[in-house]
């Protein structure tokens, strides 16, 4: 099992910069794959970003990359989401999630937080 808590979302202005963490607890964080993801209201949840298991593999949908970067320190057991440049569409929850293997698609990851909101005015 692992628990996962995000935290660091918030109410900014379009062009600022965020950074999202996610706390993990429980067996073996490093072992896992850890992924973003972010649910507009009315839309699907969608895929943001992955990491590796130590970090040396990084992955960004189309609509973050350049923008977004996924990092993870294993000894603090926390994944983190750096946003910059920040637009009115990133406003949505923002979730965590750990799977056992790299992957973009939402129902391969086996544990997730409870989300953050992220909200970005034009």
């Amino acid at each position: 099992q692992v628990q996962l808590v995000e935290s660091g979302g918030g109410l900014v202005q379009a062009g600022d910069s965020l950074r999202l963490s996610c706390a993990a607890s429980g067996r073996a964080f490093s072992s896992y794959v850890m992924g973003w993801f972010r649910q507009a209201p009315g839309k699907e949840r969608e895929f943001a970003a992955t990491i590796s298991w130590n970090g040396g593999a990084t992955y960004y949908a189309d609509s973050v990359k350049g923008r977004f970067t996924i990092s993870r320190d294993n000894a603090k057991n926390t994944v983190y989401l750096q946003m910059n440049s920040l637009k009115p569409e990133d406003t949505a929850v923002y979730y965590c999630a750990a799977s056992g293997w790299t992957t973009s698609k939402a129902d391969e990851y086996d544990y997730w937080g409870q989300g953050t909101q992220v909200t970005v005015s034009s």
